[in-house]
């Protein structure tokens, strides 16, 4: 059914819907119609995408299938293994049919692919995964497509291919757990993808289990284990329940082991099924070939974009038999590395005893004893002498084979092993030393494996420069992978040279940020039509054709800007940040200042790099970057508290609640992390940490510490004991902090006390501190004066009156007086002396008056800080003693204005007064100074919000009652007034116990109102029968007061009880906190006030009006606030800071390392390597058994070769005995006296180009002198050689032996001859023109191949050059010239080659003649004009390690780069 039937279904099941639900509910049916339209459109979609994939594998998946029909062993079953009744009609031929035998290759063909979609095992958990029946021919293209793209897995980091033991076989349980654990740890780590055989048994069962395990244990769900079962169609057990033309989505199987006889059942652990399908039936091993192609197919795909770098594939072999030794040699011949895991059993434990011996020991004597050791009962005649030469293959691949041993690897990990190995792997002695580290560190970052990284790759032996890391840095930082940026960081990384050696590095790192709400901001900024960068360079962007507009550093400078605050300057200036030419000028024009645009170009070179970072990983959120660079900062107090505020900002304008917590997490911690390192620095001098708050930083915008904890309302810290002592000092002033108040409030009237002693000042105490420093002589005191210092001199008799008087706390004590004064002046005025004619009095009051106008004024246009004007205004309102300072400022000026005409003079002195009301709260502010009343004035704030809240609620109920009552009451009273009182007013004062009378009949009065609502002096009356009396029912009336007052005098104002009392004990623990934090905008703003209270203050409003305005003259700065330090006393200070934070750093170590969670970690960790050190211990009481049988016997062997010697000695002295086959050791002792290797090539399995397969020849039967009686090599000659030669011409062959030994195949093979076959190679080399020189050569480059090989080929005579290369490669005239130059040449190597076609009759001896060139030379001319011609079939190559030449080229590279070296 496709997707235009389903919406058709979906239209009339709509309309058959019941007509009268429509009718009854029309809401209700509307909404159940939506949801099921919806609930639809979700069906629909799954049923379209699951239409997509159905026809995705129609057309790409196929299966096999036989179609002709031959009777087997059985009537009813046919060759292929399935029964007649399976087979089509057409497949079925008649009786008396004779035709052609029954072959796999033209009687099973392919149609489309019938079992696929999604499979659903039963049992516990219902586990789910994914299937498709595939064929053998399919192509590993698609199957990593329908893998990738269908399926949606994630490409994998790592290829994970477990083999062995098809059948159930035992694991010691510390191997099985080492094994399971590793397994998945790896899986977890890398987000590998591991393939297995996928059926219920052996191997592949305990994957299953440990697939199963993880997903048992682990409570998060974002990491998936990849489990791929590559399985046989034919072999799996109930897969009728797969089938379905259209897909099973999903298809119930179920697993029943006791019923599936030969065949096997699929695991029920593993997530996805590739069932390999070839058309027959119970035939095992169907599947290697196509898992061999798809893990080939993968291996070659990028690990990562814009990297050279593959996937890696592993091999992990448990236990196993022939199979898996033909799976483990063929994939280390294709370079995959192996881990074998001892102790599994069987081939793998063979190969591991084996593997740390020389080949010359691996006999096949020795070989069949590990065989009958580990095979037990299994063991049969098997091919010993093929095992044996697969086994010798093998082991020298050393640097491809990795043992992993339970006992030796005290941490038992397998997942280290399996890494190990692919790393060891990547270590060639072909490769470079660096390029080998450098792909290894690729691999560990890829893997995110830490630990690799740091006992594989950063060792002694290798040697790194910071330069080399760089690329490093990059990928774990774009990578998130903050275990690897401190690893890089300890191992010689410099933030500085990796942030400086490319100017745009940081402008990239920006450009690659993950998705989050900053980079949502940055594009906003960058796709804005106000953006400065669109402005000036919009058309030179569309000169570069540039797809898209890319973030630069101007963008993300006024960003953060933004995110800090206005009051701060741009980070990162523009010039440094955007790479046009000659625009850095007018930008900076229009942009900033001049002094700020000097500052910042001067401030530029002393970036810290560790800050930039920080900054970088607090804006997308990274707790553990920001941590790791946070630890790197100098400014770490101003960075910890700029990120408070960076972050608080992006938590206020961010959408997701979620991510707002973290964040708002995150700039809590940063602020904690600014308060332990304050306490540090606090604790170890006061002094300079106070210096610390006020410091003007440079590297955050030219502000300071205490500005940014005011702005990101960083209470706690602004609470703390040291930056409330900072601003009871500013508070004081020049006096001392010490002094007592009353004496302060004496000095103010009786200022010649201060000429006595009376008072002290600050600088009287500084002189005497500097006086006893200068007493005492130590390291500590000359260190801290190592820069210079102003000298300080005692105080003048009129710096002491200034000091007196423009103290803070001076200037707010006469402020009170004023304001006192001012209070009662007005409270004067309208009472006792408010005339037509203003009065003396009463214009004093407006003078005064005028003054708080003009001190209001200066307050909002006073900018210290550099808010600007948008700003401070913004600030200025949102303080409610501001607003109230506006409000009556505002009711006295109408006031004045109605006071001033006759008609409106006593509704003037009505505001007035209502405005002397707000005047007294007004007085509030003033005492929020008080350590006593200022916590109690923020709690009355708090319950003035309460109160707002529950007169919402009463009003409602009062409302509801007084409307009712006035209506039962009152007939049509149309006097708006009495309504109003009736109705809102009497409800009111019910609460208060105001019960009214006209509600009952026994207080009713009649004359207490009016009939009909004429006399304005009284209410209306009741509606009134013929005796006078009310008529409206009185119990309703009284049973409504009841019911009002119960919820509005109980219920509610209870309730109202009940919130103050909540929001005092809430506030009350916070008061202090607030109260601190409130406190320092009072001082601000008596510091910055003129000393001169109202109504004299006025004479200073005049002085800075005409000072700022007339003269234009720049604002006096403020020290006591912004401090901008001498660059030595800065650095110095820094330092110091710097130390004071890893003091901190380390306490709260030791703090986590005590706590309670990291104790009951410790001691789990601890019953863990209890548990496994017991469970060793039992396997080497085990294993300590079964060495001693080794050693009994091999004294068991040792006495057979006793008795064999004595046995031969009666030989030698006549006594005959009969030939007997016994095995000896003579050679075994004759291979060992060999001491260089053989020939390696020319023993492969496979003969190049052809099927021919070599007889296996074990390393110690390769000399000829050696006998091997079971040799029965193959023959073969290639039909296009100049000697044909007849197999039985046996003499002809004997005359020709290869001088290196045994090869395994007897005839001419592949060579043109029997016997030697010359060969001259050419190695054509120069130096390079790049600065240093390098040493390249000549090389021919195959481009279908991709394969690369020195100018060569068979020759007659070792007197001339190859004919071959002259007609097809290097052409006539270079050739003729080479030719001539060959007697020049240096002669590298002459004789005997390693080579793949040689046989025991014809081999290849070869001469390499190296021609070094010079460039102006004729020969490289034609050379150079060959390469243009060539299209890239010549090319001059750099001499390195890592080249695609053969291993016999290679090492004649070698030695001519050898060569080279000692002559140059």
């Amino acid at each position: 059914m496709d997707v235009l039937q389903l919406q058709n279904v979906a239209t009339e099941s709509t309309e058959m819907l019941p007509e009268s639900g429509n009718k009854i509910h029309p809401q209700q049916m509307l909404k159940q119609l939506q949801q099921n339209r919806l609930e639809l459109n979700q069906v629909l979609s799954c049923m379209q995408k699951r239409s997509s994939f159905a026809s995705w594998i129609r057309e790409n998946i196929r299966k096999r299938e036989c179609c002709f029909f031959v009777k087997g062993d059985r009537e009813d079953i046919c060759k292929c293994g399935y029964e007649k009744a399976v087979h089509a009609d057409e497949a079925i031929k008649p009786e008396n049919f004779t035709g052609e035998s029954w072959d796999i290759h033209r009687h099973v063909h392919e149609v489309p692919s019938d079992a696929f979609g999604d499979i659903s095992f039963g049992g516990l958990g219902q586990k789910t995964g994914k299937y498709a029946r595939v064929s053998t021919d399919t192509s590993p293209e698609v199957l990593y497509q329908l893998l990738t793209d269908q399926w949606k897995l994630s490409p994998p980091k790592l290829l994970i291919s477990v083999t062995g033991g098809a059948k159930d076989f035992y694991l010691k349980t510390h191997l099985k757990n080492a094994f399971h654990r590793g397994l998945i740890k790896v899986a977890q780590t890398t987000g590998a993808w591991i393939i297995t055989g996928g059926t219920h048994a052996g191997l592949m069962k305990h994957v299953g289990q440990a697939v199963r395990e993880y997903a048992l244990s682990s409570s998060s769900m974002n990491v998936q284990i990849v489990a791929i079962g590559v399985a046989t169609w034919g072999i799996i057990h109930n897969r009728e329940d797969l089938v379905h033309s259209e897909g099973c989505f999903p298809a119930y199987y179920s697993t029943d082991i006791k019923s599936q006889g030969k065949l096997s059942c699929l695991d029920a652990n593993h997530t996805h099924f590739l069932l390999v399908d070839d058309g027959t039936h119970g035939k095992y091993g169907v599947e290697i070939e196509l898992r061999s192609c798809l893990e080939k197919c993968i291996s070659r795909k990028k690990l990562v974009k814009g990297s050279d770098l593959t996937i890696p594939v592993v091999c992990v072999v448990l236990d196993g038999g022939q199979g898996t030794l033909d799976t483990i040699f063929n994939a280390m011949l294709n370079g995959t590395p192996c881990v074998i895991l001892e102790g599994s059993g069987r081939i793998a434990d063979v190969i591991a005893n084996v593997a740390g011996l020389p080949v010359s020991r691996v006999t096949i004597k020795l070989i069949r004893q590990l065989l009958k050791k580990f095979f037990g009962k299994d063991f049969k005649n098997f091919e010993i002498i093929k095992w044996t030469k697969q086994i010798q293959d093998i082991i020298k691949m050393s640097h491809l084979l990795t043992v992993f041993r339970v006992t030796e690897d005290s941490h038992g990990d397998v997942d280290v092993a399996i890494l190990q190995a692919l790393l060891k792997a990547s270590r060639t002695n072909e490769s470079l030393v660096t390029e080998a580290w450098k792909r290894q560190l690729e691999l560990a970052i890829a893997w995110n494996r830490v630990d690799i990284a740091e006992t594989e790759i950063f060792t002694e032996e290798s040697q790194w420069k910071s330069s080399d890391l760089h690329w490093a840095m990059s990928s774990a930082l774009v990578g998130n992978k903050p275990q690897f940026v401190s690893l890089l960081l300890e191992n010689g990384v410099s933030l500085r040279d990796f942030l400086n050696e490319d100017e745009n590095k940081l402008c990239e790192l920006y450009n690659e940020l993950p998705s989050c709400f900053f980079l949502r901001k940055l594009v906003k900024r960058v796709h804005s039509p106000k953006s400065p960068m669109k402005q000036v360079f919009g058309i030179r962007r569309q000169a570069l054709n540039t797809d898209k507009d890319s973030i630069s550093m101007t963008h993300v400078s006024d960003e953060i800007r933004h995110l800090l605050g206005s009051f701060t300057q741009r980070i990162y200036t523009v010039h440094s940040s955007i790479p046009m030419e000659d625009t850095s000028t007018s930008l900076h024009k229009n942009e900033m200042g001049s002094q700020a645009t000097v500052r910042q170009n001067n401030t530029k070179a002393k970036r810290d790099p560790a800050i930039d970072l920080f900054l970088w990983a607090v804006v997308q959120n990274n707790k553990e970057l920001a941590e790791i660079a946070w630890e790197q900062c100098k400014d770490c107090m101003t960075s910890a508290l700029a990120a408070s505020k960076i972050l608080k900002k992006m938590a206020e304008e961010g959408n997701d609640a979620d991510k707002a917590v973290d964040t708002q997490e995150l700039a809590n911690h940063y602020e904690k992390h600014a308060i332990g390192v304050f306490s540090e620095c606090y604790n170890s001098d006061e002094e300079r940490a106070q210096k610390l708050l006020v410091r003007v930083s440079s590297f955050w915008g030219q502000t300071t510490c205490l500005r940014l904890a005011l702005e990101a309302d960083d209470k706690n810290f602004v609470a703390l004991s040291g930056v409330q002592a900072l601003l009871t000092q500013i508070w004081c002033g020049g006096l001392s902090v010490d002094n007592p108040v009353w004496r302060v409030l004496i000095c103010m009237i009786f200022f010649p006390l201060i000429y006595t002693g009376f008072l002290t000042f600050r600088c009287d105490e500084l002189i005497q501190r500097e006086a006893e420093k200068s007493e005492e002589k130590s390291m500590e005191s000359t260190l801290r004066t190592s820069y210079p210092t102003k000298s300080l001199k005692p105080l003048s008799y009129w710096s002491k009156l200034v000091c007196l008087y423009s103290s803070p706390q001076v200037k707010f004590y006469w402020n009170i007086v004023s304001y006192f004064a001012f209070l009662f002046l007005f409270a004067v005025v309208i009472m006792v002396d408010f005339q037509d004619t203003p009065s003396a009095a009463e214009v004093l009051l407006y003078v005064w008056l005028f003054s708080l106008v003009c001190e209001e004024v200066r307050q909002l246009f006073h900018d210290s800080d550099g808010f600007g004007f948008r700003k401070k205004a913004e600030m200025y309102i949102n303080e409610l003693w501001n607003l109230l300072d506006v409000l009556s400022i505002i009711l006295f000026i109408i006031g004045l204005a109605f006071r001033l005409t006759t008609e409106l003079f006593y509704a003037g002195k009505v505001l007035l007064c209502i405005d002397f009301v707000v005047f007294c709260l007004r007085l509030m502010a003033i005492f929020i100074i008080s350590r006593n009343l200022g916590p109690k004035i923020i709690i009355v704030k708090k319950m003035m919000m309460d109160m707002f809240f529950f007169m919402f609620l009463l009003s409602i109920w009062v409302v509801a009652y007084g409307v009712a009552k006035q209506g039962i009451l009152i007939h049509n009273d149309n006097r708006l007034d009495w309504i109003l009182r009736g109705a809102v007013y009497e409800p009111y004062l019910i609460i208060f116990g105001n019960v009214p009378t006209n509600i009952d009949y026994a207080e009713f009065d009649v004359g207490s109102c009016s009939m009909n609502g004429t006399d304005p002096l009284k209410p209306k009356c009741p509606v009134l029968n013929e005796n006078q009396t009310p008529v409206f029912p009185e119990w309703l009336t009284i049973i409504m007061l009841c019911i009002y007052l119960l919820f509005a005098n109980i219920l509610l104002l209870n309730l109202l009880i009940a919130i103050f009392n909540f929001t005092f004990q809430e506030v009350q623990d916070n008061t202090d906190r607030i109260w601190k934090f409130q406190r320092y905008e009072l001082i601000k703003e008596y510091h910055s006030r003129p000393a001169a209270p109202p109504p004299f203050i006025i004479l200073s409003h005049f002085y800075l009006f005409i000072r700022n305005v007339v003269l234009c003259r720049p604002p006096m700065k403020c020290e006591e606030f912004k401090d901008e330090l001498p660059e030595i006393e800065e650095e110095e200070l820094l330092s110091w800071e710097f130390l004071n934070k890893d003091k901190y750093l380390q306490s709260t170590q030791q703090e986590q390392s005590q706590s309670m969670a990291r104790r009951i970690q410790d001691t789990a960790q601890k019953v863990t390597a209890m548990t496994d050190r017991l469970e060793r211990q039992d396997e080497t009481s085990a294993a300590s058994m079964m060495t001693k049988l080794t050693r009994l016997e091999e004294q068991v062997v040792q006495s057979t070769k006793m008795l064999q010697w004595i046995m031969d000695s009666l030989k030698s002295q006549g006594f005959a005995a009969n030939e007997t086959e016994l095995t000896t050791d003579n050679e075994s002792h004759e291979a060992e006296k060999e001491t260089g290797s053989f020939h390696v090539n020319a023993r492969q399995f496979s003969y190049p180009g052809s099927k021919v397969q070599r007889f296996p020849v074990p390393e110690e039967k390769v000399p000829w002198e050696v006998s091997f009686r079971s040799y029965v090599p193959t023959y073969y000659t290639s039909e296009d050689g100049s000697d044909c030669m007849d197999g039985s011409e046996s003499e002809a062959l004997d005359n020709y032996r290869n001088p290196e030994g045994r090869t395994g195949i007897r005839g001419r093979g592949a060579l043109k001859r029997l016997g030697p076959n010359l060969n001259v190679d050419l190695l054509l080399t120069r130096w390079s023109d790049s600065k240093p020189s390098v040493l390249q050569f000549l090389a021919i480059t195959d481009g279908h191949q991709n394969a690369v090989g020195l100018p060569g080929g068979p020759v007659e005579s070792a007197h001339h050059l190859p004919v071959t290369l002259g007609e097809t490669t290097m052409g006539t005239k270079l050739y003729e010239m080479l030719n001539k130059e060959m007697s020049e040449g240096t002669k590298v190597f002459e004789g005997y080659v390693d080579d793949s076609r040689n046989t025991d009759n014809a081999w290849v001896e070869s001469i390499v003649l190296n021609l070094h060139l010079d460039r102006t030379s004729r020969v490289m001319v034609e050379i150079n004009n060959m390469i243009v011609s060539s299209r890239d079939s010549l090319q001059w190559q750099d001499v390195k390690g890592k080249t695609r030449l053969s291993s016999n080229q290679r090492q004649f590279l070698r030695q001519v780069a050898e060569l080279h070296s000692r002559t140059s």
